[in-house]
């Protein structure tokens, strides 16, 4: 692997890349390496494993084996390529006395695409021009090592852990704030509604002692010893985890899940495939998404398997329009989706098209694009409504970083050209990416805004974990009020999905997919214009991505049955309640009343817009003048109204 000549080696992200990562995710990689260090001494070469800045370690290893190359595998991650820039500006940086070395960025393509740049946006553009999916390659000769080197040794958990600074190691580090899921707080603690209703101070949770709790739930041994002979690396888990030989094992007992077998390892795998199923075709991503997204087995190899086994069972033939099996069909329809969402992803790297410098986050293994304006100030997190995605806020970010603010805008995982993978969507699951975004990304309390769902997702936030919001916005907010509640049901794990939203999921997508300029307008009564070419091609376009239905399925099932009222009591902090009074999906004079009458101490500004006030009227983007939580408001004379804190309860704007 390495010579006096060359030096391959792929840039592993550092204790930033894996400081997201679940213990669970830290051993697969742990086992990844493990094979990978045995293959390499098979070959006569070794891997080496060091600790440390890449630019750093880098640059050590280079004045040592005199390297010529460095090779990196191609990106899209924003963190992962920014340190991919500062090794290549570090070695060029540097003269020695051989020459500078060249970095060189590599990957395995899916498709053979010949030109990134010529990629249309829209998937169905994309499938008419059928380019050819590559075959794998053969493992490449590894030359032998004829020097003395440092190798490193095979970490443990525990040295991962401490490299990466242990999320665990303090109760009240800013981090640990992502051990409380949604459902743990809902079910220990704000289901004792009758205790809240008698004394409503104990809504003002403490995070710490949720921390404390959590805490002693997690104490037992989650390094759980897995069983001999088996792919998964628990128990209980659902995760296929080691080496390549593994994966490719496992994924020969998932793609024959048919076939009778005697083996223990494939009946296990049967058994958990079914447990995985959620919904149709969505276990192939809970069992073998961590391991693709580490790259222990390239997506390219995944799909030549399928096809093989395809091809097996039909004499060689293939069907143009279907598989022969379910799991088949779930295999190939997954890789090509992260297939589709990688190479979007890596042309908005490499292309300044669009309105806003794209950035890309990976979340639970899925691809997050989100956008950031401005270098100093308070942090503002903008959170879109369904079916829009981060441009929607396309006049607003930019007015509201000019106000001193670093203005952050995502566009939620399901929507935009965000991933959508083949799994069940709940409004918990999307807080909980908002809250992983703040504390990964934002790295700081956020003034939060959301419009419609957005809206119903940002209370959730700042209801359940609010040490994450200094305030909170909510634009034509999704959710209701309930006056008098004893309790409200929490999203139930694993929901499987009824033959109700399979069918309404598709009759909606074709609706909407006719009648996208129609329902546009009418959310923009009072500035149709708003509703532009371009806001309706964009959504149209996210209509024919690759996973877009169990995206629509997700309406079908719903669950915003947690008050809006008790969320925003348990945050404790500054609302601002903007409401477009001509909205026509929401009764918005009865919803402001019903907000003055049950939520106090929160402002409300009704405006003469619809759904999107803040698209339809964008000269009154608002942002929030953090030391003294005031609320700002840009109207189209540019004259700016300040609303003091003592002014808050009775305000009537």
């Amino acid at each position: 692997m390495l010579d006096l000549q060359k030096t391959l080696m792929k840039l592993g992200g550092g204790a930033q890349w894996m400081s997201g990562f679940s213990d669970e995710m830290l051993e697969l990689v742990i086992l990844a390496l493990e094979d990978l260090r045995e293959w390499l001494k098979s070959q006569g070469s070794n891997l080496m494993i060091r600790f440390g800045s890449a630019e750093n370690v880098i640059l050590e290893l280079v004045q040592e084996v005199k390297a010529t190359h460095v090779f990196s595998e191609e990106e899209v991650e924003y963190n992962l390529r920014r340190m991919i820039d500062i090794v290549e500006g570090s070695l060029s940086s540097v003269t020695f006395s051989w020459g500078s070395p060249q970095l060189v960025r590599w990957q395995t393509p899916f498709y053979d695409i010949k030109s990134l740049m010529d990629l249309p946006a829209s998937y169905q553009d994309f499938k008419k021009l059928q380019y050819p999916i590559t075959t794998p390659v053969a493992p490449p000769f590894v030359p032998g090592v004829n020097m003395e080197l440092d190798w490193g040794t095979i970490p443990t958990l525990d040295d991962v852990k401490t490299f990466i600074g242990n999320p665990h190691k303090s109760k009240k580090s800013w981090t640990s704030i992502k051990e409380i899921s949604a459902k743990t707080i809902l079910r220990e603690e704000l289901i004792s509604l009758s205790k809240m209703q008698s004394n409503p101070d104990q809504s003002m949770r403490n995070i710490n002692s949720v921390e404390n709790n959590r805490s002693n739930m997690d104490s037992k041994d989650i390094q759980k010893k897995r069983l001999r002979n088996s792919f998964f690396l628990s128990r209980e888990g659902n995760q296929v985890g080691g080496g390549t030989d593994i994966l490719l094992n496992a994924l020969a007992a998932y793609l024959r899940c048919l076939e009778g077998t005697a083996r223990d390892d494939w009946q296990e795998m049967h058994e958990k495939l079914c447990n995985a199923e959620i919904r149709s075709g969505a276990s192939f991503g809970a069992l073998f998404g961590s391991a693709l997204s580490v790259g222990i087995i390239s997506r390219r190899r995944v799909y030549f398997e399928a096809i093989t086994y395809e091809r097996e069972l039909n004499a060689r033939f293939l069907f143009p329009f279907r598989y022969s099996v379910a799991t088949i069909a779930a295999t190939v329809n997954a890789v090509c989706s992260m297939e589709w969402y990688w190479i979007l992803a890596l042309k908005s790297q490499l292309s300044r098209e669009g309105r806003f410098s794209v950035r890309i986050w990976r979340w639970n293994g899925y691809l997050i694009q989100y956008t950031v304006v401005g270098h100093e100030g308070p942090a503002v997190l903008l959170v879109h409504g369904f079916g829009a995605f981060l441009e929607h806020y396309r006049d607003n970010i930019y007015a509201i970083a000019d106000g001193g603010n670093h203005v952050w805008a995502i566009t939620l995982l399901g929507f935009g050209k965000s991933e959508k993978p083949n799994i069940v969507y709940t409004e918990l699951m999307w807080a909980e990416l908002l809250r992983d975004f703040i504390v990964d990304i934002v790295n700081e309390p956020v003034y939060l805004v959301g419009n419609s769902i957005g809206g119903y997702f940002a209370a959730i936030v700042a209801g359940l974990w609010p040490a994450l919001a200094k305030s909170v916005g909510l634009i034509n907010t999704a959710g209701s009020i309930e006056p008098r509640y004893s309790s409200f049901p929490v999203t139930k794990e694993g929901r499987v999905l009824g033959g109700t939203a399979w069918f309404g999921s598709r009759l909606l997508l074709l609706y909407l997919r006719l009648n996208v300029g129609s329902i546009l307008k009418d959310c923009y009564p009072v500035n149709t214009e708003r509703a532009d070419d371009w806001l309706i091609d964009e959504m149209i376009r996210a209509s024919y991505d690759l996973g877009v239905l169990p995206v629509l399925e997700s309406i079908f099932n719903f669950n915003l049955a947690i008050p809006l009222n008790y969320l925003l009591q348990s945050f404790g902090g500054r609302v601002i309640i903007v409401q477009g009074l001509k909205d026509p999906l929401t009764k918005s004079k009865l919803k402001v009343s019903m907000f003055r009458e049950y939520c106090n101490g929160v402002v409300i500004r009704e405006l003469n817009a619809g759904h999107c006030p803040h698209d339809e009227q964008p000269d009154e983007a608002f942002s929030f003048n953090p030391p003294f939580y005031l609320l700002v408001v840009y109207n189209r004379s540019r004259r700016v109204e300040v609303y003091s804190k003592n002014k808050l309860p009775a305000l009537k704007l």
